[in-house]
């Protein structure tokens, strides 16, 4: 008898055989699985091979044989890299916490993410794997990390990295951004505090200045009216003339940086343009023997 057909099937799919009469070995060339055997069973397709002689005699094998089980292993992996986006921060963004949670989505639609890969790289710190929140969502996961020691004032910069089960590393994604922890510096050196003046004008005039986050925008309130915008130069110096109300004067000078940090600073200056008034005078006594002493005595109010 001789044989009659060969077939191998894998992953429902069914080939033939052809015999080499070169080698006398039954031969196919077969196009692998478009999908990574990962999502297998046991990781790998399960090949089975099967022999009919001219009697009808078949014999079947498979990877669960004893002898041959380990040659009937097909393994198949992708070649296309999983994808990273970090969602918070974004780049170039201004936060004002510098503990905070960082996030970013991971995504394999084939082998699927190796969550042990998951990391993230702070500044010039290393490779971070522990402590990474990772939820499932559809072809990966949405991570989450919350640093243990603060973030620098100023520039940031964040590196997410992972790889597939077959081991598919995905391109490094990276985000620059600015933490601003800190509001602006406001010295103010007129008016000074408890001035009381007969003008009705007063000059305010200070420097202001943030390191992370210039340019310093700053606004004065005279007695809690309507903001009055200040032109702030280059060097952070402003000078500004305001009006006045007769009596007490409440004035707020008021830094924001862009991470809209504040300081403000208040002067109260009283206004003054009444003066004393005169009542009754008496010289006692009067008239007075020259060369003696008189008292004079003089009433006066001011309001």
């Amino acid at each position: 008898m001789a044989v009659k057909t060969v077939q191998a099937v894998i992953n429902g799919q069914t080939y033939n055989l052809t015999r080499n009469s070169g080698t006398g070995k039954y031969e196919a060339t077969i196009t692998a699985p478009n999908k990574s055997s990962y999502g297998q069973a046991n990781h790998y397709y399960d090949v089975t091979i099967k022999a009919t002689d001219d009697a009808g005699n078949v014999t079947t094998k498979n990877s669960s044989d004893a002898t041959l089980g380990n040659s009937l292993k097909l393994y198949v992996k992708e070649k296309i890299a999983p994808t990273q986006t970090i969602t918070y921060p974004t780049s170039s963004a201004l936060i004002t916490n510098n503990k905070p949670a960082i996030t970013w989505e991971v995504k394999d639609n084939d082998s699927g993410i190796n969550p042990n890969s998951i990391g993230i790289t702070i500044n010039s710190g290393t490779k971070i794997t522990s402590g990474i929140t990772k939820t499932p969502i559809t072809g990966g996961y949405k991570c989450s990390y919350t640093p243990a020691s603060p973030l620098n004032e100023g520039n940031n910069v964040i590196k997410v990295d992972c790889a597939d089960n077959d081991g598919n590393a995905a391109t490094q994604v990276s985000v620059t951004f600015k933490v601003d922890t800190v509001p602006p510096t406001l010295n103010i050196t007129s008016p000074t505090q408890g001035l009381i003046t007969n003008k009705s004008t007063v000059t305010v005039k200070g420097t202001t200045n943030d390191a992370t986050s210039s340019p310093v925008l700053v606004v004065l309130k005279v007695n809690n009216g309507e903001d009055i915008s200040v032109t702030v130069g280059s060097d952070g110096s402003f000078t500004k003339d305001v009006t006045l109300v007769e009596g007490n004067n409440t004035i707020k000078i008021i830094a924001t940086d862009s991470a809209k940090k504040q300081t403000t600073v208040t002067r109260t200056v009283e206004l003054d343009t009444k003066p004393p008034v005169f009542g009754a005078v008496t010289l006692t006594p009067n008239p007075v023997d020259s060369g003696k002493t008189f008292v004079i005595s003089v009433e006066v109010t001011d309001a």
